[in-house]
């Protein structure tokens, strides 16, 4: 059984994945280079992974940049939208984190890169993980952080208190690195490690970075996120204070993205 609490709309997740997969390779760039990053930390282990499960896939960017390392030579991928899986590859299909429909030990390798962070249940997700690996299996994943967009939730933060007198979740919450090494322990890994690092993104302005959020379908999900639009008024301080604080020499703005990183292995029977 789970503690989890219900913090995001999965039905709005699935939809907005559904609605940014026609067009994600012009705008995936933050996924590419994630999955990269993924890659080069398996190419550190000296193990082959025959039977592999790319999971929460998006539109198969871990997947062409596995070709093969690792060992991998049956690569199965699943992501929570259907639109976003059918564009993976040839052994695709659509699944829920939080119910995943593999038999237990079925996978000497399960990756996931940028997907996790979406999930309700995620003690419940990485103890179905661990029973879909095999023994001395390897669970390595990528997920958002707490830092992440650290600049945008500073900015509104100070616009809605300051015009609106209130605070509401605009940007979903991410984990810190100590919860998700914990959380790998709970879920009963062996040799549990958790570490991040961060991708700092150039934008020509704000709006270039919410509308690029949009596209990849990365934008907020939380269920008691304030209903309605922003006002007016509270953004466009929020967007100001953005261009002011962050702006660069150039007159570009910065976007933060933690990555947290989380490998752990199935214990050898």
């Amino acid at each position: 059984m789970s503690d989890s609490i219900t913090v995001f709309n999965r039905a709005v997740v699935r939809l907005r994945r559904d609605r940014a997969a026609p067009a994600l390779e012009k705008c995936a760039f933050l996924f590419k280079e994630a999955a990269e990053r993924l890659a080069d930390r398996l190419d550190d282990v000296k193990r082959r992974f025959p039977a592999a499960l790319d999971l929460g896939c998006h539109g198969g960017q871990l997947g062409r940049r596995l070709n093969g390392r690792g060992g991998v030579e049956t690569l199965v991928q699943c992501d929570l939208s259907l639109e976003m899986a059918r564009r993976a590859g040839n052994l695709c299909l659509a699944a829920d984190e939080e119910f995943l429909p593999f038999a237990p030990q079925s996978f000497d390798l399960i990756l996931s890169c940028l997907s996790l962070h979406w999930v309700n249940d995620l003690p419940g997700a990485l103890v179905q993980a661990r029973r879909a690996l095999k023994a001395d299996g390897l669970f390595l994943a990528s997920m958002l952080g707490g830092e992440t967009l650290k600049e945008l939730r500073q900015v509104l933060a100070e616009a809605e208190i300051s015009l609106d007198g209130g605070l509401s979740p605009r940007i979903s919450p991410f984990a810190d690195v100590k919860d998700a090494g914990d959380l790998l322990q709970r879920a009963g890994f062996a040799l549990p490690v958790a570490d991040s690092d961060a991708v700092t993104v150039l934008y020509a302005d704000p709006l270039e970075l919410m509308a690029d959020l949009r596209a990849m379908g990365e934008s907020n999900a939380v269920i008691e996120n304030r209903k309605g639009l922003t006002r007016r008024r509270t953004m466009t301080q929020a967007l100001d204070d953005y261009q002011q604080t962050f702006a660069t020499d150039d007159g570009r703005v910065t976007a933060t993205f933690q990555v947290i990183y989380l490998t752990g292995w199935v214990a050898q029977v």
